[in-house]
């Protein structure tokens, strides 16, 4: 598999490709990045049932189907005799999504590389036996003595060398393959919401949603529950603000440098920028503080308090900041991005003070698309480090489907 020509795809898609999609024939001017899945897995495994059902319920994107062991679209013998007035070189239709689908895809780090979604389908080895035994013998014509004879000598030895290690690398397994439907319509989900997320962050490159893993889906899930006990929401809670205050810090500028570790050798490493303190907008703001605490041993926090009602504009109450500030690398807190008036007038005070704003990184829990847009718009050189970007806001401002009152649940006052 030439993986240069996969990564082309992600400008534009080469007619010598076999496309299977889901309906879309008209071209149109197409500049954003594709959502690339890449699903591996042992011979018979249901690898193509798996993407079969992804494809029938991404019902409203363009996806594209690339299968590695049929990489070159055949021609039939009518089209063989005038072969040369073919243009395997022109572009068809592009695509939201890309499954690249095989059973090495995930044992090459360059296919790896590509890919936002990595699945391996998981059956045990004598289903995928006796699903050969049925097929070949149907499908390429062959007896099952050389079925057998086979997979004892090349596919079971390559499994085990090859595509079984591999596993280690997905971030979804499918255990049962095409039957379990439960997972299958988890991953849907998580590719919808994923792909609404990839488009704002397109548009607004000093977005950085992390890393999203059903580790992280599944703290969500425990936080966004109305049935979550205080105890398990700031349990839960405190986990994921660790997480994007990590991946915050790793925004910071930092200098090479090189150590001697206690074996005598030389370990060429990185030292973040000293200079930086927190800001917690109170009163949820001020659940972050401990992880950001526990990340950068006593680190200067200041805090801003800010008032305001529904849409409306909002009121500077309160403020207290290191009298350096403007010198710093800033750390904004508050777990939910909804309008942004908040934190429009929280960054316009810090300017004020004389921080520059690509000094800012601005850190939160879950962001509405209306909030993205208005902080982005007024300060696009600002950075914004989140763990979801929701659906919207309702009427009344309010993040959905959000958490509710992120402070009274943390902090048991509602």
């Amino acid at each position: 598999m030439d993986f240069e020509k996969i990564a082309s795809l992600r400008c534009g898609f080469n007619d010598h490709i076999p496309v299977e999609s889901n309906g879309f024939d008209h071209p149109k001017e197409y500049n954003k990045q594709p959502f690339i899945i890449g699903v591996a897995g042992g011979t018979a495994s249901g690898k193509t049932t798996v993407c079969n059902m992804i494809i029938s319920q991404l019902h409203d994107q363009r996806v594209v189907l690339v299968n590695q062991d049929s990489f070159y679209r055949s021609l039939n013998e009518e089209q063989l005799v005038s072969a040369h007035e073919y243009n395997f070189d022109h572009p068809v239709n592009p695509a939201d999504v890309i499954i690249l689908e095989g059973i090495l895809f995930l044992h090459d780090s360059q296919a790896r590389n590509l890919m936002n979604m990595k699945i391996f389908v998981d059956i045990d080895s004598d289903v995928r036996l006796a699903r050969r035994i049925q097929r070949d013998p149907v499908e390429r014509g062959r007896n099952i003595s050389n079925v057998l004879d086979q997979y004892s000598r090349f596919v079971k030895p390559s499994f085990e060398e090859f595509i079984l290690p591999s596993k280690k690398f997905a971030d979804i397994i499918i255990p049962m393959g095409g039957d379990n439907d439960v997972t299958v319509d988890l991953i849907v989900q998580h590719i919808l919401t994923k792909l609404g997320q990839h488009d704002l962050c397109k548009i607004y490159p000093n977005i950085n949603v992390i890393f999203s893993t059903f580790q992280i889906r599944g703290m969500h899930t425990l936080v966004r529950d109305v049935k979550t006990t205080k105890h398990d929401f700031v349990f839960y809670s405190d986990r994921l603000i660790l997480l994007v205050v990590e991946h915050g810090l790793g925004h910071l500028p930092f200098t090479e440098k090189q150590i001697i570790t206690p074996t005598g050798s030389v370990y060429s490493g990185v030292v973040f920028c000293k200079r930086l303190c927190g800001v917690s907008v109170i009163r949820s703001g001020e659940s972050m503080e401990n992880a950001l605490r526990a990340c950068c041993k006593g680190i200067k926090i200041g805090k801003i308090l800010i008032h305001g009602d529904g849409n409306n504009g909002r009121q500077l109450i309160y403020e207290k900041l290191p009298a350096d500030i403007s010198s710093r690398h800033v750390l904004l807190l508050d777990p939910v991005l909804a309008s942004g008036n908040s934190v429009i007038k929280a960054v316009s005070l810090l300017l004020s003070k004389g921080v520059l704003e690509t000094s800012i990184i601005f850190l939160n829990l879950i962001s509405a698309p209306e909030g993205i847009r208005a902080v982005c718009r007024k300060f696009p050189k600002l950075k914004i480090v989140t763990s979801e970007i929701d659906s919207s806001l309702n009427k009344n401002y309010r993040v959905i489907p959000g958490m509710g009152e992120f402070g009274d649940r943390y902090f048991g006052t509602d």
